[in-house]
C-alpha cells in the first residue's frame, strides 16, 4: 500500500476519494485522525492509502499536458484519459492527480 498525499479540490467528497484510489472511506478517516466524513474542506491535505499496486500516480504540474505525461510513462494519452474517465484529454490542473497503468 502507498501512502499519497492528496489535496482537497472543490466538489470532492471521500466517498469520490476513497473510490478514486480504491481505499476505504474508514482508512482515509483513520489515516487523518477525522471522526466525521463530511468535514473535509477545500486545500485539507489528506493522507490516502492507494490500494492498487497495478497503478502509478502522477501529480500534474503547472504546463504539463497529457501528451507530455504519456510520454514520460510510456503509456498513450487514450489510455490515462480512459482510466481517468477524462471526457476532455485536454483539460488538466495543476496538482490533479492522474492514474497511469
Amino acid at each position: 500500500m502507498e501512502l499519497i498525499q492528496y489535496t482537497v479540490r472543490p466538489g470532492n467528497t471521500l466517498f469520490a476519494i476513497a473510490q478514486f484510489f480504491q481505499t476505504t472511506i474508514n482508512d482515509i478517516l483513520r489515516y487523518n485522525n477525522l471522526q466525521d466524513p463530511n468535514s473535509i474542506s477545500v486545500g485539507q491535505i489528506l493522507t490516502v492509502p492507494a490500494g492498487s499496486a497495478a497503478n502509478q500516480y502522477y501529480v500534474a504540474r503547472p504546463g504539463d499536458t497529457l501528451w507530455i505525461i504519456a510520454q514520460r510513462n510510456n503509456t498513450t494519452v487514450d489510455n490515462i484519459a480512459q482510466l481517468n474517465g477524462l471526457t476532455n484529454p485536454n483539460v488538466i490542473y495543476p496538482g490533479q492527480i492522474i492514474k497511469i497503468q
